[in-house]
Order: structure tokens, then C-alpha cells, then sequence
């Protein structure tokens, strides 16, 4: 029997938590919104390649290449990953951010124009009341530089998304006719950001569900993103709740990276889809994804990362280690996978480990030896049992072959 048949999955009993019957696409946030984190580094533009070509193996369908209004290199970055896309014949297609200036939309188009690619723009502009008060702002000030900026953006032949800032923290009216301005002045999609991580699942599947019913009502057809962040550590949750409530696109970043404690992980949340059957896409360069976004912006991956981190799939408890080894005496790698882990290994490339430490049992001894394809004799196991018993934490490889 299949070891995924041994489970009785609670997750899914619940009917509004369904699949959502629709394609569910991504919009991969790491080479703008993840590198405003104050701790990393800026890639160099050959490293951002890299990125953007483990995007497009995941099935990552967009990616936000820069704001060429900042000028200059970063201009010049963005123009050579449209080309990248363009020469290399890429399925991701590029979208660049921009306020809802000409000055910032402008670079968007000629960079497309020279690259012979279409590029979203994603003109944002903020919408909550504190923010409204902070910046000295009025309604009628931003209807108009909405009109204006979508306007001129879909003259210039640009597909457009219309971002709202805080949109979580906006008030329905407000909501409604920056929404309504951007569609009628030509938005083919619009985005609902959690820019300061401020919403819970309910309040993202309600805000979603209301701008969806806006769309409804200046006749559909408009794409409808979602943007969170993890303040609240609520990111991923938030996604799916945002899914639930009617988004069509889901935005993240590589490992979370981005201001403040970072963006939603898309690593993180293309493993919960995938786990949940929402989505089919290939993952098994999600490991290749995560290593090169630390590799690239200087930025370590915490020991106890979900599924990437070093301990992911380690332990050293003799119960738990034990109920791992007898999976794998059974002969049953699927069984090993899902006996004490949530995430099964062998779907992303990797493998349950056995360590020996304070907490293990000669189980844990044992199976360390003969997988390393050593004779576990008495004395051996012994020896080693009784360092491990003493230590103060994990034995290294080299402390156990010491002993061996």
C-alpha cells in the first residue's frame, strides 16, 4: 500500500478550502521588491540571469525585473534581462515597476521597444488613510495621476497592472474608485498588496473578494493579483487565502527576502500548492532556486528553513530516528518520507538524515555506520553511544569517525 494512503487528510475535508479550479499563475518579486531588504546584497546582472532562468524551470510565469526609472546601470540591468528573455526564448514573461509618473514609465516602454518584448508595467500608487494623511494627500490628487499614468502607459502600447499600496489597510470607497479609474483608462490587471503585512487570512480573502466583485462590475476580463508580506509571518496562509477569495496571480520572493522581515517566499508557497494539488508545476530545481538567491544577495538560508534549511529533513531524536529507519528497512523510501515529516524529501531532491547526538538511540548509531557502508559492531556502536550521550549537542562527521 502506498504510504500517502496511510494518511487521513484533514486538510482536505474542509469544502471551502478547495481547489480553485482555475489556473493559479506567479509573479516572482526577487530581483526589485526582494533586494529593498536593507541586509542584501545587489546581484550582479549576470547573477540576476541566473535567477530569472531558475524562475522560468520552476514555471514561474512573471517576473518583475526592476524600476528602469531609478536610471542609469539599474536601467541598463533591466534592458539586458528583457533581452535575456528575448534571446534565450524564455516562457517568463517581464514586468517592471513604476509610480504613476510618466517619468517612470517611459524607460518601461523604450526598454521594450528595443528589446521587441511586451513589459507589464505595474504603475503603484498608495491608498490607505494614514497614508493619505502622512503624505498630505486627497482622493481627487490620485484619481487624477491614476487616469493619467494608466493612460499614458497603454499609449505607449504597455500591458498595465495597477497597484494599490496598503490596499489592506484601504478603505472600501477609496478602493473602488482608484480600482474603477485604472480599469476604464485601460488596466488589464489589477494588484492588492499587503504592503506592511498587516492582514490575516480573513482579511485577504475578503479584500480580494471585493475587489473581484469591482471587476464583475466594469465587466471582468482583468487580471487580479495578490502581493503579501510577513510581518505577521502570514505570508504564505495569506496567498492561499487571497487565492480562495478569487486572485489569479499570487506574487513572493526568493526565500522571503524583501523590506523590513520580507515578502511572501514563493519557495514556500510553490511547496504548499504543490503539496495541496493546486498546482503541477516541476519542482525539482526549487533547492537550485533558494541556494542561488543566497548565493546571490549574500543572505543565509536559516537552519530551520522549511524544506531548504539544513535541518529540514535531519534529526538526531532516537524515537522519531528509529521510526525512519524502520521505513527505510521496509524498503519503503515514500514511507521514510512521510513517517515524521509533512514535506516528503524525495519530491525536491533531498533525503531524510539520521545523526547521532544526546537525544539518540543505538538505532541512530547503527544506521549512521551501515549507510556509510561501515561494520556497526558491538564495541563500535558502544563507543560511539556513550560520546554521543555526553556530548552537549549533534556529533560532526568527523567526531563520529573519530570514534569509528
Amino acid at each position: 500500500m502506498p504510504a500517502s494512503e496511510l494518511i487521513y487528510d484533514w486538510n482536505k475535508v474542509a469544502p471551502e478550502h478547495a481547489a480553485p479550479g482555475r489556473p493559479i499563475s506567479f509573479d516572482d518579486e526577487t530581483l526589485r521588491d526582494g533586494l529593498q531588504s536593507p541586509s542584501v546584497c545587489e546581484p550582479p546582472v549576470e547573477r540576476k540571469i541566473e535567477l530569472l532562468h531558475l524562475m522560468n524551470d520552476l514555471g514561474i510565469d512573471t517576473a518583475d525585473i526592476g524600476l528602469p526609472g531609478a536610471g542609469g546601470i539599474h536601467a541598463a540591468g533591466v534592458e539586458r534581462l528583457a533581452r535575456e528573455i528575448v534571446e534565450q526564448k524564455l516562457k517568463i514573461r517581464p514586468n517592471c515597476a513604476a509610480r504613476t509618473h510618466e517619468n517612470d514609465i517611459r524607460p518601461i516602454a523604450e526598454i521594450s521597444q528595443r528589446a521587441g518584448i511586451p513589459i507589464e508595467a505595474c504603475t503603484f500608487i498608495g491608498s490607505s488613510p494614514i497614508r493619505f494623511y502622512a503624505e498630505d494627500w486627497t482622493l481627487d490628487k490620485l484619481l487624477r495621476l491614476t487616469e493619467d499614468a494608466v493612460t499614458f502607459a497603454v499609449k505607449q502600447n504597455l500591458p498595465v497592472m495597477y497597484v494599490t499600496e496598503d490596499t489592506t489597510r484601504a478603505d472600501p470607497e477609496t478602493v473602488r474608485a482608484l480600482y474603477t479609474t485604472a480599469i476604464r483608462a485601460g488596466a488589464r490587471a489589477v494588484c492588492v498588496c499587503d504592503t506592511v503585512g498587516h492582514a490575516t487570512p480573513d482579511g485577504a480573502r475578503a479584500v480580494v473578494s471585493f475587489v473581484k466583485k469591482i471587476i464583475a462590475e466594469q465587466g471582468g476580463s482583468i487580471r487580479l493579483d495578490w502581493h503579501g508580506h510577513q510581518d505577521r509571518g502570514l505570508g504564505v496562509i495569506n496567498s492561499i487565502a487571497a487565492i480562495e477569495g478569487g486572485a489569479d496571480q499570487v506574487h513572493g520572493s526568493a526565500l522571503g527576502i524583501g523590506e523590513r522581515v520580507g515578502n511572501t517566499p514563493m519557495d514556500q508557497l510553490l511547496v504548499n500548492l504543490k503539496l495541496m494539488g493546486w498546482i503541477d508545476n516541476d519542482l525539482t530545481r526549487l533547492r537550485d532556486y533558494c541556494e542561488a538567491a543566497a548565493r546571490s544577495c549574500n543572505w543565509t538560508i536559516p537552519l530551520n528553513y522549511p524544506v531548504f534549511g539544513r535541518d529540514a529533513f535531519r534529526t538526531a531524536t532516537g524515537v522519531h530516528a528509529a521510526a525512519v529507519i524502520k521505513s527505510y528497512r521496509k524498503g519503503d523510501t515514500e514511507l521514510a518520507d512521510l513517517i515524521y515529516s509533512g514535506v516528503p524529501a524525495g519530491q525536491f531532491g533531498l533525503r531524510q538524515q539520521i545523526e547521532v547526538g544526546p537525544m539518540s538511540g543505538k538505532s541512530n548509531v547503527i544506521y549512521w555506520l551501515e549507510s556509510r557502508g561501515l561494520e556497526a559492531t558491538d564495541e563500535r556502536v558502544a563507543r560511539i553511544y556513550d560520546k554521543a550521550k555526553s556530548a552537549s549537542g549533534v556529533l560532526s562527521e568527523d567526531e563520529v569517525m573519530q570514534l569509528v
